[in-house]
């Protein structure tokens, strides 16, 4: 789909807990360097898959091996009947994270793993890793070194009754009608931002990424919400951890000058505020004029991203 030196792997993961058949992961790979010196690996956010070739050339011009994973009910890994993105346990992507990085390092030779993530993603992958921290050897052991983390989910977004009252409200909805949506406003002004078709300069399957995003579950925002909840009680990851947000947030429901320069998804102190509890040693950046993706902004602010990964790199000794 991405055109030549792209490769996809399905991953069988069985019936789903959550009822809706059986459910699969995609693991798609770049052709690597003919001596790969490491291995990246990368994880998408909510109303998103894997597309960025441009974040795979960055790594592989860097001698790395690169891999990205589409998780369940996500992108390529979409099955008929399902939900897009639903989980009602952020855990239960651990099963598709353990089995992408034995893969990438039963082709790769053993190499360190290099991750990371965006948005959701960067919630879903540090719970991930603390787990696997806690394990006999931890995540050293397991072969990574350092994460990535752009534009991560770190907190609810909006007033702050959202994150007591109406936290507690979306709990009780989601034991009864954990499927049913919130009635959220309409809005295509990240989506628009980003498409060629509309506003943007990148080209993608709206039928995985549309522009107004997917509606939000009860159930999956309870997950989220208790993903949350056990980054602020702090994790402990056990590597490295780079942070790269916007400078500002500019909420929209429409397509404007403003949401081409700030993060139009995401409250920018609320990840500044929580980088932090990650654990181990965090450098928390944010790039002027990023948007919430921050490898998909424009020109100026994503070159200013790739120097600040080139920098962390460097710094971390994964050059």
């Amino acid at each position: 789909m991405l055109g030549a030196g792209y490769e996809q792997r399905t991953l069988d993961l069985g019936s789903d807990p959550d009822g809706e058949g059986e459910v699969v992961a995609t693991l798609v790979r770049a052709t690597p360097p003919t001596t790969p010196k490491r291995a990246f690996l990368w994880v998408h956010g909510f109303t998103d898959y894997f597309f960025q070739t441009e974040l795979a050339d960055f790594f592989t011009e860097r001698g790395y091996a690169f891999y990205a994973l589409d998780l369940r009910k996500c992108g390529r890994s979409t099955r008929p009947g399902q939900t897009p993105h639903y989980v009602s346990d952020l855990a239960l992507y651990d099963a598709e994270l353990d089995e992408a990085l034995r893969i990438v390092r039963e082709e790769t030779g053993e190499i360190e793993v290099l991750l990371g993530a965006h948005s959701t993603g960067g919630l879903i992958v540090p719970l991930w890793l603390s787990r696997l921290n806690a394990t006999p050897g931890g995540s050293r052991e397991a072969g990574i070194v350092g994460i990535v983390l752009d534009g991560p989910w770190f907190d609810l977004q909006g007033a702050a009754w959202m994150r007591s009252i109406g936290t507690q409200v979306i709990r009780a909805v989601a034991q009864v009608r954990p499927l049913e949506r919130l009635k959220l406003p309409p809005g295509d002004a990240y989506g628009s931002s980003l498409h060629v078709s509309a506003a943007g300069e990148w080209d993608y399957d709206l039928t995985w990424k549309p522009i107004t995003g997917f509606p939000v579950t009860y159930g999956w925002l309870n997950a989220v919400r208790r993903g949350h909840a056990i980054l602020h009680r702090g994790l402990d990851i056990g590597v490295p951890s780079l942070v790269l947000r916007s400078n500002r947030t500019r909420f929209a429901r429409k397509h404007g000058p403003d949401t081409d320069v700030s993060d139009a998804v995401l409250d920018v102190k609320q990840i500044a505020r929580w980088a932090g509890c990650l654990g181990d040693a965090v450098t928390s950046l944010p790039i002027p004029g990023a948007r919430h993706d921050v490898f998909l902004s424009q020109a100026e602010a994503r070159a200013a991203a790739y120097a600040a990964v080139d920098r962390w790199l460097g710094y971390a000794g994964l050059t």
